[in-house]
């Protein structure tokens, strides 16, 4: 599958991005079949020498089935080439990481609350066997109701 991504280049901490078309297959900077613009991260939104694109090219492999990544989606949707991808669900990224872990605290007792009530449903659970367990204490209470004329027979035998 053939896909519009950014290609790293650059020395570090100094990322430079090609946007090039590639087989999906390959590495990232690796093998690619034709270099269609470039991307430079660190340089304000405003400038124009942030992103050079060459919107024909892109357009033409875009119409043989080329599918852009997210990145390279939003980088040609702000260039006006294609319409501008919609926004994904992260609703975690936008708190504060410090404010994260004050929400799932706050979270953490409502799971707590599901968590009380599963040993109340094991208690009715161990409940059932201690009402069979009487059950079965019934029978023996009866066999030795039962033994109990015997050995008072026995008794009275004895004695005559």
């Amino acid at each position: 599958m053939l896909k519009l991504r950014l290609s790293m280049g650059g020395t570090k901490k100094r990322p430079v991005y090609k946007i090039v078309v590639a087989d999906s297959r390959f590495a990232r900077d690796g093998r690619f079949i034709e270099k269609l613009g470039f991307f430079n991260p660190l340089l304000p939104k405003e400038k124009k020498e942030r992103v050079g694109l060459e919107s024909e090219r892109i357009k033409y492999w875009l119409g043989q089935g080329a599918q852009p990544t997210t990145r390279v989606a939003r980088i040609l949707g702000e260039n006006q080439i294609i319409s501008m991808p919609e926004k994904g669900n992260n609703p975690q990224k936008a708190i504060p990481k410090k404010d994260r872990k004050k929400k799932d605290e706050a979270d953490a007792p409502k799971v707590e609350e599901k968590k009380a009530d599963a040993p109340k449903a094991e208690e009715k659970k161990a409940e059932a066997p201690k009402a069979e367990e009487k059950k079965a204490d019934a029978p023996k209470a009866e066999e030795k109701k039962a033994d109990a004329p015997k050995a008072e027979e026995k008794k009275a035998e004895e004695k005559k």
